[in-house]
């Protein structure tokens, strides 16, 4: 039951709505819990509250390019975005920001190839040092 409350955290924890995953995470380390299975769980979960507000942005873009389809603007920003802003979403897991990354991801309609990969990769990498930090941490 607790690895479903990691999973569920850290899947809402990505999404829009404000919340972390990181107390849940610490509190199941120190109790013992298998530490990759907790890296897995919460990067799994991360990534899939990433994939909602893709899907989010995704859905929407056809009414968002067509209502700003000729300001200069949303196309100089797509044209970036396309053009660099897919390595933001190795970004997706930084607080406040990371959340919106992954919207306009959707918006700009990036491969989710592409979005999946980096952005788990991203997510991973942040567990990872959390993991670490929080069992020398714990440890010490």
């Amino acid at each position: 039951m607790a690895l479903i409350g990691l999973f569920f955290s850290a899947l809402i924890a990505s999404t829009l709505f404000p919340m972390g995953s990181e107390v849940v995470l610490i509190a199941l380390l120190d109790q013992g819990h298998n530490v990759l299975l907790l890296w897995f769980i919460a990067t799994v979960g991360n990534t899939l509250g990433s994939c909602i507000n893709y899907a989010i942005g995704y859905w929407a873009s056809e009414y968002v390019t067509n209502k700003y389809r000729n300001v200069r603007s949303w196309q100089q920003g797509q044209r970036l975005y396309n053009r660099y802003g897919i390595w933001s979403l190795l970004l997706a897991w930084l607080p406040i920001i990371g959340d919106p990354i992954t919207l306009i991801a959707g918006l700009a309609q990036t491969r989710f190839k592409v979005f999946v990969l980096l952005v788990t990769l991203g997510k991973g990498a942040r567990y990872a040092v959390l993991i670490a930090l929080a069992q020398w941490a714990l440890n010490s």
